[in-house]
């Protein structure tokens, strides 16, 4: 990486934990429900809709109840999803007249929506009415935001209780999560994101001539206000197909630093909502060097790949060898306005975070910059990862690594005052093994069908490294796209969907489940035998954990497509 790469790495690292510390202080006070006094007007008004709903906010659920209010909510979420796209031609704020979605694409884009996937095989300004951009999708993306928060919110209640049988009330939690944490941070930075540029209106498309004479149709629409909480909810899903490579959803340098930011703002928030609702700073700060240290990795290796280029594409005259490089790096499919070091730095933050926003194809990132998001998606995202299914899945991978520890000391392993036992690592097999099984199975069946196999634009390691990224990403519920793969077909639309169902749930569920069963148990006392969670030995064996546990089951499949292209890249012979 040159010089302006590590700038813009440390300025982004240091301006995030500024915004987060804050943050993670608001965050504490929602999820505890202790609001200062002024703000009592708000909670007021907020009782009165629960007495409306007929919801009782002073009564508490068992985890089993929260699971089934959260699944629930999210089928619903799914039928109205739907049901706007298959109605959008007959409804209005639809001034292109857009038709119908088709039947499997609308139902793709309702479990990615509601899943905080986002996965988009369609494009957006030529689909999609304004109405359905903003009552379908946009309220899906505070609906599948909050929900990502309020579980982690509930597993760390479950360290916190001393023998309780509830977890928190799923209603007051989405509630509060959306009303005074969601909705007001997208507010301001969607009206930051019209100061700089993007586009917020209802006007219909607008037909000019170019300075060629040809004629083009300017897509309009309300952008800024999607694209807010397609960044703050880490949800990624663009208002136009070119996703932040767009100049009207990202116009600036500026917009560009701020939407990186802004994607990984509420998952740090949360690593310091974690240490002070457990009483203990430290916990949060290891999570949190856990997190950094794998990201910073990371980029550096995607930026330096990337900057390196192709060797096929070195400069005439000069002798193909391995040190040979292409002058002024890899440039293709990278957004010109930002350079390498700014979308290298995008596509690991929004691979780190179950985002999917894209300012660049990484389908054109050399075979090594490309395993890069690849990788960071398989660990489970949990490299900050999505706003709350990155800490929750981190904490889970906390646990598996104080349970290594105490098979190595002949101990019962601890983790926050609280016995890891048999159920407990039950559910963190499940959860840990489902998205790997979803991944690994959904690749094997495209390339074995001949349906999947006719979406491939480029056979060979290359098509298969774009397979098994699709289904990386609809499993992990990232939502972007490698690009080069022709997705939005009934087989993939299919395939895809049942991934990003189970990928979300699959996970949700078990870790719910410890929730409930930690929430049961009593805290025990520290003693000179319990493993210290706070130090860098407990940070070391936490990263172990996370690349040896996590990328293991992906090793074969990853060299069957990126590692064998880097090979033939660089061997050509």
């Amino acid at each position: 990486m040159n010089s302006q790469a590590w700038i813009l790495l440390v300025a982004f690292l240091v301006i995030l934990a500024l915004l987060a510390w804050p943050l993670g202080r608001w965050l504490v006070a929602v999820a505890e429900g202790r609001f200062p006094r002024w703000f009592v007007s708000f909670v007021k008004a907020e009782h009165g809709l629960y007495r409306i709903a007929g919801v009782d906010a002073g009564s508490g659920m068992g985890w089993r109840q929260y699971a089934i209010a959260l699944v629930v909510f999210n089928l619903l979420g799914v039928l109205a999803v739907y049901a706007l796209q298959r109605l959008q031609g007959v409804l209005p704020l639809n001034p292109q007249a857009m038709a119908a979605v088709s039947a499997d694409s609308s139902f793709n884009t309702a479990i990615s929506f509601v899943t905080n996937t986002n996965w988009q095989g369609y494009a957006g300004e030529s689909t999609m009415s304004y109405l359905t951009q903003m009552l379908a999708l946009t309220v899906q993306n505070f609906f599948s935001a909050a929900t990502g928060i309020v579980v982690v919110i509930a597993l760390v209640r479950g360290f916190v209780a001393r023998s309780s049988a509830s977890i928190g009330n799923f209603w007051v939690d989405i509630t509060r999560v959306t009303a005074y944490v969601l909705v007001p941070l997208s507010l301001v930075f969607a009206l930051v994101l019209v100061g700089q540029g993007v586009t917020q209106n209802f006007g219909a498309y607008q037909d000019v001539t170019t300075l060629q004479t040809a004629p083009q149709s300017i897509a309009m629409g309300p952008v800024a206000s999607q694209e807010a909480i397609k960044m703050l909810g880490t949800n990624g899903g663009g208002f136009f197909n070119a996703n932040s490579a767009h100049p009207y959803e990202n116009p600036t340098p500026l917009s560009n630093l701020l939407q990186m930011l802004a994607i990984f703002l509420i998952p740090a928030a949360l690593v310091f909502m974690f240490g002070r609702m457990v009483g203990d700073m430290r916990q949060g700060w290891a999570v949190l060097a856990a997190m950094t240290a794998i990201f910073v990795v990371s980029v550096v290796v995607v930026t330096a790949q990337e900057q390196q280029g192709n060797p096929l594409l070195a400069q005439l005259g000069v002798d193909q060898a391995a040190s040979a490089t292409q002058p002024g790096g890899n440039m293709e499919g990278k957004e010109a306005r930002f350079g390498i070091a700014a979308t290298g730095l995008f596509a690991a933050i929004t691979t780190a975070a179950s985002c999917g926003a894209v300012n660049a194809m990484h389908d054109s990132f050399t075979p090594l910059g490309g395993m890069v998001p690849l990788v960071l998606m398989q660990l489970g995202e949990v490299v900050f990862g999505g706003v709350g299914t990155g800490l929750y899945s981190m904490l889970i991978f906390a646990i598996l690594a104080v349970f290594i520890a105490g098979l190595m000391i002949g101990r019962t392993p601890e983790y926050l005052g609280k016995k890891i036992e048999t159920y407990e690592m039950k559910m963190t097999s499940i959860a840990i093994l489902v998205t790997p099984i979803l991944v690994l199975a959904g690749a094997a069946v495209a390339v074995l069908a001949d349906a999947g196999k006719a979406g491939i634009a480029n056979p060979g390691a290359h098509g298969f490294s774009e397979i098994l990224y699709a289904l990386t990403s609809a499993a992990n519920n990232n939502g972007s796209a490698f690009a080069g793969l022709s997705a939005n077909t009934p087989f993939y639309n299919t395939l895809l969907a049942v991934a990003m169902w189970f990928g979300r749930f699959g996970v949700i569920v078990p870790v719910l489940a410890i929730a409930g069963s930690l929430a049961a148990k009593k805290r025990l006392a520290v003693t000179a035998g319990t493993l210290p969670t706070h130090g860098p030995l407990f940070v070391t064996l936490l990263i172990g954990s996370v690349l040896l546990v996590g990328l293991l089951n992906y090793v074969p499949a990853l060299a069957l497509g990126p590692v064998v292209e880097h090979l033939m890249l660089w061997n050509p012979q």
